[in-house]
């Protein structure tokens, strides 16, 4: 959830939440400020085997735009807390330091295994929440400002008021502002059920205290847990001010199902829409479009319905997508037309203004300026010269089922339609493979490749046909 910006002529895409527009670049507080994110749920809730914060939004895991809006807020130091076995988050963290709960005990004994990794360390602590995504870096950095702006303030929680309470745990507040408690859902009188102000369990803690009050919680509660939660007793008890800022919104949508993950992807895509018509595309039906996290658009660009933008494209001004495109880690040079019903798969560069027209899918090609592949046309790793032109059918045979071999048309070669260019093979500049030609060998720039069996005619041979299945017809 980096700030929004440019990307040389293209947007950098990222997915602050429309609160943090406003508080994104607000100055950040001058301490040090360190992170511990929690990400040892197993995705019970979500029938997976996937750890639950490596499900994606926007094309990538959830946790790596949590990892982002950390990164923007100039957090010094981050640890990922993760359960035991859990290589695949290891890998998408990292740099990021590794602390292992070695059995699911609660939340506070969770944040008690990041111990090690923040020895030392008396600065300000956060802790969130891998599965939580789309929380702002201006209310964490509301956060941390709040944390250091009376040296009696040892503890801020981040509170919301939604719609539905529903289990989230209540935050008891005193008439002077101060946070009393926390009760846990599990644990509270229906008095205390009534309260509408619940606990979003992000923190920002004193680090200098912080493992000395976790080593004072104990489990004594309904489910036998060390809740991070009672962190707020404790340090009520040493004298310590507790507070709560407030957030709310969609950037307090935690993803604990499968439903839940897509409302969050729905919030996101929101965002990115929004954020692409901003910096000048037109959307014909934004809903229909899909970007992922990293998607890149120039200016004046037009993207007709049902479009899909998997992770790594980069689009070019004066580009038209039409409708019902599918691509993914590829760039589209200014002025180039896509579609409709096209794919570009990974690898795929389409120059200034070439035409890649309906149902046609290019794989790791290079398509120069210019050049046209308009109809039901398979090009893959191949390189296809300025304003040349591939007809309807045709296909490169990249694969002889043991490797992928290269073809190279040059420009201004004219390709016929239903052409097969067996790879590895090479069609010079203005070179003319005729229509059904099968070329396996190289054609010479400017030639003209025929491999065409001779045409029969059998004179009145139809009519004789349909009067021969005539009879047999009328005998039956």
């Amino acid at each position: 959830m980096a700030p929004f910006g440019r990307y040389g002529t293209f947007r950098a895409r990222k997915f602050p939440s429309r609160a943090a527009l406003v508080t994104q670049f607000a100055p950040m507080p001058q301490t040090e400020v360190a992170a511990i994110v929690l990400a040892a749920g197993k995705g019970t809730r979500m029938r997976s085997d996937r750890p639950k914060v490596m499900h994606a939004l926007a094309g990538r895991p959830m946790i790596a735009h949590l990892l982002d809006t950390v990164r923007t807020l100039g957090v010094g130091r981050t640890v990922v807390v993760v359960a035991p076995g859990m290589d695949e988050v290891r890998s998408v963290v990292a740099p990021a330091a590794i602390a292992v709960q070695e059995q699911p005990l609660g939340t506070g004994h969770a944040v008690a295994a990041a111990r090690s990794a923040l020895a030392g360390f008396s600065g300000t602590v956060l802790v969130l929440f891998g599965a939580d995504p789309l929380v702002s870096q201006g209310t964490l950095a509301k956060m941390v400002a709040a944390r250091t702006a009376d040296p009696k303030i040892g503890l801020v929680v981040l509170g919301f008021r939604p719609a539905d309470p529903a289990q989230y745990g209540r935050l008891v507040v005193a008439p002077d502002g101060a946070l009393e408690r926390i009760v846990e859902f599990w644990d509270a009188d229906e008095a205390t059920k009534k309260i509408d102000l619940c606990n979003s369990g992000v923190m920002a803690i004193d680090g200098g205290r912080l493992f000395a009050w976790l080593d004072r919680i104990t489990n004594k509660n309904a489910k036998n847990e060390y809740y991070l939660t009672d962190i707020v007793a404790v340090a009520r008890a040493d004298g310590v001010r507790a507070v709560v800022v407030e957030g709310g919104g969609e950037e307090l949508t935690g993803v604990d199902s499968r439903a839940d993950l897509a409302r969050a992807e729905a919030i996101v895509q929101d965002r990115l829409r929004t954020d692409a018509m901003k910096n000048g595309a037109t959307l014909i039906a934004p809903e229909t479009v899909w970007f992922s996290w990293d998607t890149k658009l120039g200016r004046d660009v037009v993207i007709e319905p049902n479009v899909f933008f998997a992770p790594g494209v980069v689009v070019g001004d004066d580009v038209t997508i039409r409708a019902n495109c599918y691509l993914e880690g590829a760039s589209v040079a200014s002025g180039a037309i896509v579609g409709p019903f096209a794919r570009l798969r990974p690898g795929t560069t389409i120059g200034r203004e070439a035409h890649i027209g309906n149902f046609v899918e290019v794989k790791n090609a290079a398509v120069d300026a210019g050049a046209k592949i308009n109809h039901l046309t398979y090009v893959g790793d191949a390189h296809v010269g300025a304003k040349a032109n591939v007809g309807a059918g045709t296909i490169t045979a990249n694969y002889d089922g043991f490797r992928k071999s290269h073809t190279e048309i040059g420009a201004g070669a004219s390709i016929g339609s239903n052409a097969v260019l067996v790879a590895p093979v090479s069609v010079g500049d203005g070179a003319v493979v005729a229509a059904g030609a099968v070329i396996t060998e190289d054609v010479p720039a400017n030639a003209l490749a025929v491999t065409r069996a001779p045409q029969v005619m059998k004179r009145g041979w139809a009519a004789e046909k349909r009067a021969r299945a005539g009879q047999k017809k009328g005998k039956s």
